[in-house]
């Protein structure tokens, strides 16, 4: 069956949502789907964003049919606004930050952790389960509008974090799968598909705009991540090309921190009126304070902004109690506390209140996105010196406000200097849409034929290879990290790693160790590293697995070499390739396994 339609879907930390385009136009017409949801018990409503919340509901819920939606009786969760809204009563049953979780390596996704914390009578998942379950409502939703159209034969764009690497791209694709997907969806990086956006928009004026050596920072900064890539002008055959030139990590700061930052300010003011707020009423607060955020900071907003959370106290019962919040003092606060002046040699603070800490998501100890941005441009400069951008995009609904905007080309002139302050390109009108639309954008011009981003892989693997040598008590032997896959590997080629032979354990359990860099980008399949820094080189996902022994070989372990290969739809897959019998065995950067005989 032929697609009729090019789904794009952002699957965002705090909000989802879907932009379609039919592919059968000469020229793209981007729409966005409302998406039905719970927004109270027992009812719902179309909004035009799916909150990337989910409930877990009681036995009550379930058999009393509040949590029922038009395509699904007798659930007993809810994803969406009503999900959220859950947060602030029974945040033990509310899941949030899924994606973030997906890419937490220390723990195993699979595992039903969420929510984290949680008491031990209530029903727990797992992160790749709840990642599923939105993206289930966003299929059932399509369906429900489109039901000639079952998302299974259709084009679907998901977007990704630049920031995930092979272990979370591989759960965020496994559940996909799970929720309907067709066998051949696309993954895109989100900052990516923010520039297709922009490309969707300028068409082939952008070559006008971009010129060759240009290098573009995408700044995608949304309600729970902050994303950055660099992407630069090339020239190939005459034409001017785009190729995505780095990555960087997976930081968890964003507009959420914001709101609770501001709700904390609100919060001393409550106090100061001898109003102490409850668990209940702090929450309620945080989500407000997302409303009077974008008021104030808007170029035309109000001097002032009246915050009001509903009273809890037997004098208060179904009255509210406020106070006024000064448009000047709350630009202060987050300018200050989340784009602070500073020296491009500046790196973020990884300062620690204690020598113990939970084992949760690892968020980041220094909110100043100026200092998070000083170091990527460090890191991915040469010989010392930093990443000049010469053009910047902006993203994500933290960036709705000019005075962010402003006070970021602020900070990176004073580094630059006034001459070099990078020039703003005009991105999508509404900055929370701007990642679904350029997904669709991506998908109808692959059929249509359009400017591509190339890039191929944004960070280098590496498997761990135990070195032999005389055992000492008590002390592992040390290990080397053998480079698998460079920085740029093209998607749909595969590469043959030269090496000497290396062991593979089979027949019993076994720990197999992966790396991997987002900066070394001189490293070629075959390296071997015999030590590496740990800001450059990080631990991935470990994986404990037992693989078939190989009759053919009288050995706990087959003398192999390593296959790597890129497959168009963006996955990889290592391949153990038998030097000495025709075994193979495939180790994927995540906990599944698969082999051959």
């Amino acid at each position: 069956m032929t697609a009729d339609y090019v789904l794009g879907i952002d699957l965002g930390t705090t909000n989802s949502v879907i932009a379609y385009c039919p592919l059968g136009v000469d020229e793209p017409r981007i729409e966005m789907l409302p998406i039905p949801q719970l927004v109270d018990s027992a009812t719902v409503e179309s909004r035009d964003a799916l909150p990337s919340f989910l409930y877990l509901g009681t036995d009550h819920d379930a058999s009393g049919g509040s949590l029922d939606l038009p395509w699904a009786q007798g659930r007993d969760f809810a994803v969406g606004h009503l999900a959220r809204r859950q947060a602030a009563d029974v945040p033990d049953r509310t899941v949030g930050a899924a994606k973030s979780w997906l890419c937490h390596s220390h723990i195993d996704r699979h595992q039903p952790v969420l929510p984290w914390n949680a008491p031990g009578d209530v029903p727990k998942i797992s992160p790749v389960t709840a990642t599923q379950r939105y993206l289930e409502h966003l299929v059932a939703a399509w369906e429900a509008a489109f039901p000639d159209s079952p998302v299974v034969h259709q084009q679907v764009v998901l977007t990704v974090p630049a920031s995930f690497d092979a272990s979370a791209r591989e759960l965020t694709h496994e559940a996909a799968l799970a929720a309907g997907f067709p066998e051949d969806f696309v993954l895109l990086e989100e900052p990516q598909a923010a520039v297709y956006s922009w490309l969707a928009t300028t068409g082939d004026r952008w070559r006008k705009t971009m010129g060759l050596g240009d290098k573009l920072l995408v700044c995608d900064v949304g309600g729970g991540t902050t994303d950055l890539t660099l992407v630069g002008v090339s020239e190939e055959g005459g034409e001017l090309t785009l190729q995505r030139l780095a990555v960087g990590n997976h930081l968890l700061v964003g507009g959420d921190n914001m709101d609770l930052a501001l709700a904390h300010h609100v919060a001393r003011q409550f106090a100061e009126q001898g109003v102490k707020l409850d668990p209940w009423q702090s929450v309620s607060l945080w989500h407000s304070c997302r409303n009077a955020k974008e008021a104030l900071l808007a170029a035309e907003g109000p001097d002032t902004q009246s915050i009001s959370v509903l009273g809890r106290g037997r004098k208060m019962i179904g009255g509210t109690v406020s106070v006024e919040v000064d448009r000047q003092a709350v630009a202060s606060l987050l300018l200050d506390g989340f784009f602070p002046q500073c020296d491009v040699a500046d790196r973020p603070a990884r300062r620690r209140a204690s020598g113990f800490r939970e084992i949760g998501l690892p968020f980041e100890a220094d909110t100043a996105v100026t200092r998070h941005l000083a170091a990527f441009l460090q890191a991915h400069g040469a010989e010392g010196q930093p990443v000049q951008p010469t053009k910047i995009l902006f993203n994500g609904g933290v960036f709705k406000s000019a005075a962010l905007q402003e006070r970021l080309l602020d900070v990176m002139a004073r580094w630059f200097g006034d001459a070099h302050r990078p020039k703003m390109l005009a991105g999508a009108p509404d900055l929370d849409r701007a990642v679904a639309r350029g997904a669709a954008y991506y998908g109808w011009a692959k059929r249509h034929g359009g400017v591509r981003i190339r890039g191929g892989t944004a960070r280098s693997y590496y498997v761990g290879v135990e070195t032999s040598g005389l055992a000492i008590p008590g002390a592992p032997r040390p290990m080397k990290a053998l480079c698998v896959v460079p920085i740029g590997m093209e998607e749909g080629t595969e590469a043959n790693v030269p090496s000497e032979e290396i062991g593979l354990v089979v027949g019993e359990a076994a720990v197999f160790r992966f790396f991997s860099s987002s900066t070394r980008k001189q490293d070629q399949p075959g390296d071997l590293l015999d030590r590496w820094d740990e800001e450059e080189l990080s631990e991935t996902d470990s994986m404990e697995a037992e693989l078939p022994a190989d009759e053919r070989i009288d050995d706990d372990y087959v003398p192999v070499r390593f296959q790597a290969r890129v497959t168009e739809l963006g996955m990889l897959e290592l391949w153990c390739v038998g030097t000495k019998s025709p075994g193979r065995w495939k180790l994927e950067f995540s906990v599944r396994e698969d082999a051959e005989g």
